[in-house]
């Protein structure tokens, strides 16, 4: 299957199925000498982790990392790094019934469509149990970023129709609630609504912000590998996200040109912006100011409630839906939007070193 593999210089390739043996990830382009241990990974991991409370799936996977090669004596080698998660609690037996239909809202029509077959046991390839590789790779260009000074921070902007109020953000807050809001009050609304959806059956889906702190200017490519470009194309790989929009966003379509431009001044020999409209990146180069994005998350399609669908035989049919699915999917997905965003940054970042002539004289003459 094509379409697995992601970046030109930080290259990263995931695999495995929700219910097979294993998921996992090769990394390659890592430079050499860098601190990695298994630990380093397993902090993002656990932020994804299932089962941890009642917004997240019953599943229960302790999805302990191990780290196969590309590390020794604590310290990257420059070669393929390889990471392992293995599936230890499966119940296959719970997708029996949707074998032969089509679920709303997820891939089974089409990847049967494309492929003439499809791993209907928890959704194969597609689940959101593919992004354990993703989260993995990304705590390794999260973790080279961190040693540069880039800084990504990444929570719930909104859950239903509860979102954030600004004035009462506070980032120390995103870790104390389980659904990763830096706003506590919009965090109970949110767990209440969350609540009614539960008791309906039901789900919900909601917006995650990313921003991005100490990246230089200049990073991306002016025409097709802009650095929102692709951005957008890593967020929007992400099964469940229906949306991308940076700085502005759609909400620029309604200003005017004087409302929209950031304007430029001088502070202590730097160039800066008085405002922040483009999201931190202009023509796809990072103009050096925080890069601001956001991603719209779908609910979860998995729910109990009765919908309509049709069978392999062509028949209409009711279906509601078993097993373990989370009734929303945004808190569990805030840290695959920061590894994505992570992945794209470095990438973009090592292909910048080539860029110029006096940054290649500089890294190769003595």
């Amino acid at each position: 299957m094509p379409g697995s593999t992601l970046g030109r210089r930080f290259k990263i390739t995931t695999w495995g199925e929700s219910h097979g043996k294993a998921v996992g990830v090769v990394i390659d382009g890592c430079p050499a000498g860098l601190d990695l241990c298994e630990e380093d990974i397993q902090i993002f991991l656990d932020r994804r982790k299932p089962g941890q409370n009642k917004y997240s799936t019953p599943r229960k996977e302790d999805d302990q990392v191990e780290l196969l090669s590309g590390v020794f004596n604590g310290k990257t080698t420059g070669t393929p790094i390889s990471c392992i998660v293995y599936n230890k609690t499966a119940r296959s037996q719970d997708y029996s019934e949707i074998a032969a239909c089509y679920r709303p809202g997820h891939a089974d029509y089409t990847f049967d469509a494309k492929y003439g077959f499809r791993d209907y046991r928890g959704g194969g390839r597609t689940s959101g149990r593919e992004t354990i590789g993703r989260v993995a790779a990304g705590a390794v260009a999260s973790k080279i970023l961190n040693t540069l000074g880039i800084r990504l921070l990444t929570y719930t902007r909104s859950i239903g129709p509860v979102e954030i109020d600004p004035s009462h953000m506070d980032f120390n807050e995103i870790n104390n609630n389980p659904l990763y809001m830096p706003d506590s009050q919009a965090a109970q609304q949110a767990r209440e609504f969350l609540d009614g959806r539960l008791a309906d059956h039901d789900s919900a889906g909601g917006i995650i912000e990313c921003r991005i702190s100490g990246l230089f200017p200049g990073i991306g490519e002016p025409v097709f590998h802009k650095l929102d470009a692709c951005l957008a194309q890593a967020i929007l790989s992400i099964g469940a996200v229906k949306g991308f929009e940076i700085g502005e966003g759609f909400h620029a379509a309604a200003l005017s040109g004087s409302e929209n431009n950031d304007s430029f001044y001088m502070c202590n020999g730097q160039i800066k912006k008085e405002t922040n409209h483009s999201g931190g990146i202009l023509g796809g180069l990072s103009d050096g100011s925080e890069i601001v994005f956001r991603a719209a998350v779908k609910p979860t399609p998995s729910i109990a409630k009765k919908q309509h669908t049709v069978n392999k035989d062509m028949e209409n049919i009711e279906i509601s839906i078993k097993g373990r699915h989370d009734p929303v999917i945004v808190p569990r997905a805030v840290v695959v939007v920061e590894s994505m965003a992570a992945l794209t940054v470095l990438d973009l970042l090592l292909e910048n070193m080539s860029a110029r002539m006096d940054g290649l004289k500089k890294f190769y003459e003595k």
